[in-house]
Protein backbone atom coordinates (compact mmCIF):
# COMPACT_ATOMS: atom_id res chain seq x y z
CA UNK A 1 0.00 0.00 0.00
CA UNK A 2 1.28 3.48 -0.63
CA UNK A 3 0.92 5.53 2.30
CA UNK A 4 1.28 9.71 2.94
CA UNK A 5 2.36 9.80 6.56
CA UNK A 6 4.46 6.76 7.54
CA UNK A 7 6.96 4.53 5.74
CA UNK A 8 6.50 0.60 5.79
CA UNK A 9 9.76 -1.99 5.31
CA UNK A 10 11.33 -5.08 6.40
CA UNK A 11 14.36 -5.13 8.01
CA UNK A 12 17.20 -6.52 5.66
CA UNK A 13 19.42 -8.44 8.14
CA UNK A 14 15.97 -10.23 9.08
CA UNK A 15 12.97 -10.28 7.02
CA UNK A 16 11.05 -11.89 10.10
CA UNK A 17 10.71 -8.30 11.76
CA UNK A 18 8.40 -5.93 10.14
CA UNK A 19 9.09 -1.90 10.99
CA UNK A 20 7.04 0.95 10.57
CA UNK A 21 8.54 5.05 10.73
CA UNK A 22 6.30 8.02 11.65
CA UNK A 23 7.23 10.22 8.92
CA UNK A 24 5.98 13.44 9.82
CA UNK A 25 9.05 15.14 10.38
CA UNK A 26 8.51 18.84 9.95
CA UNK A 27 5.75 18.52 12.45
CA UNK A 28 8.14 16.34 14.63
CA UNK A 29 5.50 13.21 14.14
CA UNK A 30 2.65 14.65 15.34
CA UNK A 31 -0.03 11.80 15.58
CA UNK A 32 -2.86 13.00 13.33
CA UNK A 33 -5.80 11.60 12.57
CA UNK A 34 -4.80 10.18 9.14
CA UNK A 35 -1.55 8.87 10.46
CA UNK A 36 -2.81 6.93 13.15
CA UNK A 37 -5.29 5.21 10.35
CA UNK A 38 -1.96 4.28 8.22
CA UNK A 39 0.18 3.25 11.45
CA UNK A 40 -2.86 0.99 12.90
CA UNK A 41 -3.72 -0.21 8.76
CA UNK A 42 0.40 -1.29 8.81
CA UNK A 43 0.40 -2.98 11.93
CA UNK A 44 -2.51 -5.11 11.58
CA UNK A 45 -1.07 -5.86 8.39
CA UNK A 46 2.26 -7.48 9.61
CA UNK A 47 0.09 -9.20 12.19
CA UNK A 48 -1.63 -11.21 9.96
CA UNK A 49 1.56 -11.50 7.33
CA UNK A 50 2.85 -15.70 8.96
CA UNK A 51 6.46 -14.66 8.30
CA UNK A 52 6.79 -11.69 10.32
CA UNK A 53 7.30 -12.54 13.84
CA UNK A 54 8.10 -9.08 15.78
CA UNK A 55 7.52 -5.78 14.71
CA UNK A 56 9.29 -2.05 15.18
CA UNK A 57 7.64 1.28 15.53
CA UNK A 58 9.85 4.30 15.57
CA UNK A 59 10.41 8.04 14.22
CA UNK A 60 13.96 9.87 13.81
CA UNK A 61 16.22 11.02 15.85
CA UNK A 62 14.81 14.15 16.99
CA UNK A 63 11.19 12.53 17.68
CA UNK A 64 9.72 9.49 17.89
CA UNK A 65 6.48 11.37 18.43
CA UNK A 66 5.93 14.99 19.97
CA UNK A 67 2.05 14.36 20.64
CA UNK A 68 -1.33 14.50 19.24
CA UNK A 69 -1.84 16.89 15.88
CA UNK A 70 -3.32 19.99 18.14
CA UNK A 71 -4.40 21.47 14.79
CA UNK A 72 -7.32 18.85 14.32
CA UNK A 73 -8.80 19.67 18.20
CA UNK A 74 -7.91 23.09 18.82
CA UNK A 75 -11.62 24.54 17.98
CA UNK A 76 -13.50 21.09 19.07
CA UNK A 77 -16.52 20.86 21.89
CA UNK A 78 -17.03 17.90 23.69
CA UNK A 79 -19.21 16.33 21.47
CA UNK A 80 -17.40 17.08 18.73
CA UNK A 81 -14.44 14.73 20.12
CA UNK A 82 -16.79 12.42 22.12
CA UNK A 83 -18.38 11.45 18.58
CA UNK A 84 -14.72 11.14 16.93
CA UNK A 85 -13.89 8.88 19.75
CA UNK A 86 -10.32 8.95 18.04
CA UNK A 87 -8.47 6.92 21.10
CA UNK A 88 -10.59 3.83 19.88
CA UNK A 89 -8.84 2.92 17.46
CA UNK A 90 -5.65 3.07 19.33
CA UNK A 91 -7.43 -0.31 21.00
CA UNK A 92 -6.23 -1.89 17.62
CA UNK A 93 -3.02 -1.58 18.31
CA UNK A 94 -2.98 -2.85 21.60
CA UNK A 95 -5.14 -6.20 20.65
CA UNK A 96 -1.55 -6.69 18.09
CA UNK A 97 -1.11 -10.34 18.60
CA UNK A 98 2.76 -10.35 17.65
CA UNK A 99 5.37 -8.45 19.69
CA UNK A 100 5.91 -4.33 18.89
CA UNK A 101 9.16 -2.82 20.02
CA UNK A 102 9.02 1.10 20.37
CA UNK A 103 12.41 2.91 19.12
CA UNK A 104 12.48 6.01 20.97
CA UNK A 105 14.59 9.03 20.50
CA UNK A 106 14.09 12.74 20.68
CA UNK A 107 10.27 13.41 21.94
CA UNK A 108 8.30 11.10 22.92
CA UNK A 109 5.45 13.88 24.94
CA UNK A 110 1.69 13.70 24.91
CA UNK A 111 0.50 10.94 22.44
CA UNK A 112 3.70 10.32 21.59
CA UNK A 113 4.38 8.72 24.95
CA UNK A 114 1.26 7.04 25.42
CA UNK A 115 1.68 5.20 21.63
CA UNK A 116 5.17 4.49 22.88
CA UNK A 117 3.82 3.36 26.38
CA UNK A 118 1.40 1.13 24.23
CA UNK A 119 3.95 -0.86 22.71
CA UNK A 120 5.15 -4.03 24.05
CA UNK A 121 8.61 -3.14 24.97
CA UNK A 122 10.54 0.71 25.05
CA UNK A 123 14.53 1.01 23.44
CA UNK A 124 15.31 4.00 23.84
CA UNK A 125 18.32 6.69 22.53
CA UNK A 126 20.02 8.89 25.40
CA UNK A 127 18.45 11.22 23.87
CA UNK A 128 15.47 10.34 24.12
CA UNK A 129 12.53 12.45 26.56
CA UNK A 130 9.25 10.95 28.05
CA UNK A 131 6.25 13.07 29.32
CA UNK A 132 2.38 14.06 29.36
CA UNK A 133 2.69 17.74 28.98
CA UNK A 134 -1.21 18.24 27.62
CA UNK A 135 -1.96 20.00 31.16
CA UNK A 136 0.03 23.05 29.54
CA UNK A 137 -2.56 23.26 26.67
CA UNK A 138 -5.33 23.42 29.06
CA UNK A 139 -6.59 18.85 28.84
CA UNK A 140 -5.05 16.27 30.17
CA UNK A 141 -3.98 12.90 28.91
CA UNK A 142 -6.82 11.01 26.69
CA UNK A 143 -5.19 7.72 25.04
CA UNK A 144 -3.97 6.28 28.11
CA UNK A 145 -1.47 7.94 29.86
CA UNK A 146 -2.81 7.81 33.78
CA UNK A 147 -3.26 4.59 34.00
CA UNK A 148 -0.38 3.23 32.05
CA UNK A 149 2.04 6.03 33.48
CA UNK A 150 0.34 5.08 37.23
CA UNK A 151 0.83 1.13 36.59
CA UNK A 152 4.89 1.51 35.55
CA UNK A 153 5.74 4.56 38.04
CA UNK A 154 3.03 4.36 40.52
CA UNK A 155 0.68 6.55 41.61
CA UNK A 156 3.27 9.43 43.33
CA UNK A 157 4.89 10.25 40.39
CA UNK A 158 2.94 9.88 37.79
CA UNK A 159 0.12 12.36 39.68
CA UNK A 160 3.72 14.54 39.36
CA UNK A 161 4.54 13.88 35.51
CA UNK A 162 0.51 14.55 34.54
CA UNK A 163 -0.38 17.63 37.03
CA UNK A 164 3.24 19.30 36.15
CA UNK A 165 3.91 18.57 32.49
CA UNK A 166 7.57 17.43 33.18
CA UNK A 167 9.23 15.27 31.04
CA UNK A 168 11.29 11.86 32.23
CA UNK A 169 14.86 11.76 30.92
CA UNK A 170 15.93 8.53 29.14
CA UNK A 171 18.20 7.29 32.15
CA UNK A 172 14.94 8.09 34.48
CA UNK A 173 12.30 6.42 32.64
CA UNK A 174 15.00 3.33 32.58
CA UNK A 175 15.78 3.72 36.39
CA UNK A 176 11.79 3.94 36.56
CA UNK A 177 11.14 0.62 34.45
CA UNK A 178 9.62 2.50 31.80
CA UNK A 179 12.09 1.59 28.86
CA UNK A 180 13.99 -1.64 28.30
CA UNK A 181 17.21 -0.07 27.77
CA UNK A 182 19.10 3.30 27.13
CA UNK A 183 21.80 3.24 23.96
CA UNK A 184 23.31 6.11 22.32
CA UNK A 185 21.15 7.59 19.64
CA UNK A 186 23.38 6.16 16.64
CA UNK A 187 22.64 2.87 17.55
CA UNK A 188 19.09 3.23 19.07
CA UNK A 189 17.26 1.74 16.27
CA UNK A 190 20.22 -1.26 15.34
CA UNK A 191 19.33 -1.70 18.96
CA UNK A 192 15.84 -2.41 18.61
CA UNK A 193 15.60 -4.45 15.55
CA UNK A 194 18.41 -6.80 17.37
CA UNK A 195 15.70 -7.49 20.20
CA UNK A 196 12.87 -7.68 17.55
CA UNK A 197 15.46 -10.22 16.09
CA UNK A 198 16.01 -12.05 19.18
CA UNK A 199 12.14 -12.25 19.74
CA UNK A 200 11.50 -13.29 16.10
CA UNK A 201 13.95 -16.36 16.51
CA UNK A 202 11.83 -17.80 19.38
CA UNK A 203 8.54 -20.05 18.33
CA UNK A 204 5.51 -17.76 17.29
CA UNK A 205 2.95 -19.56 19.19
CA UNK A 206 4.61 -19.36 22.69
CA UNK A 207 5.77 -16.16 22.13
CA UNK A 208 2.45 -14.61 21.44
CA UNK A 209 0.22 -16.79 24.35
CA UNK A 210 3.60 -15.62 26.49
CA UNK A 211 2.57 -11.84 25.42
CA UNK A 212 -0.59 -12.44 26.42
CA UNK A 213 -0.06 -13.75 29.98
CA UNK A 214 1.61 -10.66 30.57
CA UNK A 215 -0.35 -8.01 29.34
CA UNK A 216 -2.95 -9.86 31.62
CA UNK A 217 -1.35 -9.27 34.49
CA UNK A 218 -1.95 -5.32 33.86
CA UNK A 219 -5.62 -5.83 34.30
CA UNK A 220 -6.52 -9.08 36.47
CA UNK A 221 -6.24 -9.37 39.94
CA UNK A 222 -3.08 -12.24 40.60
CA UNK A 223 -5.22 -15.17 40.78
CA UNK A 224 -6.91 -14.63 37.71
CA UNK A 225 -3.64 -13.91 35.85
CA UNK A 226 -2.07 -17.01 37.43
CA UNK A 227 -5.21 -19.30 35.99
CA UNK A 228 -4.58 -17.43 32.74
CA UNK A 229 -0.80 -18.00 32.87
CA UNK A 230 -1.57 -21.92 33.56
CA UNK A 231 -4.14 -22.46 30.94
CA UNK A 232 -1.76 -20.82 28.37
CA UNK A 233 1.08 -22.84 29.24
CA UNK A 234 -0.71 -26.49 28.80
CA UNK A 235 -2.06 -25.08 25.19
CA UNK A 236 1.46 -25.27 23.87
CA UNK A 237 1.37 -28.53 24.49
CA UNK A 238 -0.63 -29.06 21.83
CA UNK A 239 1.84 -27.08 19.92
CA UNK A 240 4.43 -28.91 17.18
CA UNK A 241 7.66 -26.39 18.63
CA UNK A 242 6.85 -27.88 21.98
CA UNK A 243 7.77 -31.25 20.55
CA UNK A 244 10.30 -30.04 18.77
CA UNK A 245 12.00 -27.46 21.25
CA UNK A 246 12.40 -30.49 24.08
CA UNK A 247 13.54 -32.78 21.84
CA UNK A 248 15.80 -30.52 20.54
CA UNK A 249 17.06 -29.68 24.24
CA UNK A 250 17.26 -33.41 24.80
CA UNK A 251 19.28 -33.97 21.73
CA UNK A 252 21.71 -31.15 22.34
CA UNK A 253 20.94 -29.38 19.14
CA UNK A 254 19.30 -26.05 17.80
CA UNK A 255 15.14 -26.04 17.52
CA UNK A 256 13.63 -25.46 14.20
CA UNK A 257 10.41 -23.63 14.44
CA UNK A 258 7.35 -24.43 12.64
CA UNK A 259 4.71 -22.01 14.10
CA UNK A 260 2.63 -24.51 14.58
Amino acid sequence: MDFQYIRVYRYEADPRVGAVQLNRPDKLNALSLPLMDELITALEAFDAEPDVRCMVLHGNERAFAAGADIDEMAQADSVEMLLRDQFRKWERIAALKKPLIAAVSGYALGGGCELAMLCDMIVASDTAQFGQPEINIGVMPGAGGTQRLTRTLGKALAMELVLTGRFLSAQEAYRLGLVNRVVPVEIYLQEAFALASTIASKPPIAVRLAKEAVLKALSTPLEIGLEFERKNFYLLFSTEDQKEGMQAFQQKRPPQWRGR
